[in-house]
């Protein structure tokens, strides 16, 4: 079963739902005790990075977190603004992350010329950097949805798993050890969404 972390940021039961269509079982929850049965954890969101820390902390997740994933290895999944909250902080806010993956997040700032904002939302490409466990079992390049203005920038390369553009090249699958992020959002990708959370929840 898969925990999908509940802190009141973004919609945990898209997630939820995608997961069930696939056939597999998950709860969301932010009781530290229903989550601690589940075999893997979700961390979803949408919002701002300080809100998201704050979040967690109220509602006595931040240690529980760092049990559940640092001691005991459990799977984590960061989608998103869960996938920066995994890191060790963002430009957005002034907020230490859960500090899981040594990377922070810096605003893009695309060239005035360029036509890009700094916003990035739409469909993008995400290819693999090195092989690994999410991106396994496309027929194609996969292609999901991003809504962001931050992205990864890791302090260890081998940290990074795949790459995507915005007028710069940035990671957008992270991964150490049993803890793994993606910047965009597998529940809202029809397909290719659904290979990535089935990858997620196959893998040994």
């Amino acid at each position: 079963m898969i925990g999908v972390i509940d802190y009141g940021l973004g919609n945990p039961a898209a997630i939820h739902n995608m997961l069930r269509r696939i056939g597999v079982d998950s709860v969301v929850s932010s009781n530290r005790a229903e989550l601690a049965e589940a075999d893997k954890l979700i961390l979803p969101g949408v919002g701002a990075f300080d809100e998201g820390m704050r979040n967690l902390a109220a509602r006595d997740l931040t240690g529980f977190l760092t049990e559940q994933v640092r001691e005991k290895t459990k799977p984590l999944l960061g989608i998103c603004l869960g996938m920066q909250l995994i890191g060790e902080g963002s430009e957005e806010g002034n907020l230490p992350g859960l500090g899981f993956v040594s990377v922070k997040f810096q605003e893009f700032a695309p060239p005035p010329d360029s036509g890009l904002k700094t916003l990035h939302m739409g469909w993008n490409e995400v290819a693999s950097a090195q092989e690994n466990l999410l991106l396994s079992g496309f027929d194609r390049v996969p292609s999901f949805y991003f809504v962001h203005r931050f992205f990864a920038v890791c302090a260890e390369q081998d940290d990074v798993l795949g790459v995507s553009s915005y007028g710069v090249k940035f990671p957008s699958v992270i991964g150490r050890r049993n803890v793994l992020g993606v910047q965009f959002h597998p529940e809202k990708s029809h397909k290719f969404g659904m290979q990535l959370l089935r990858n997620f929840a196959e893998a040994a």
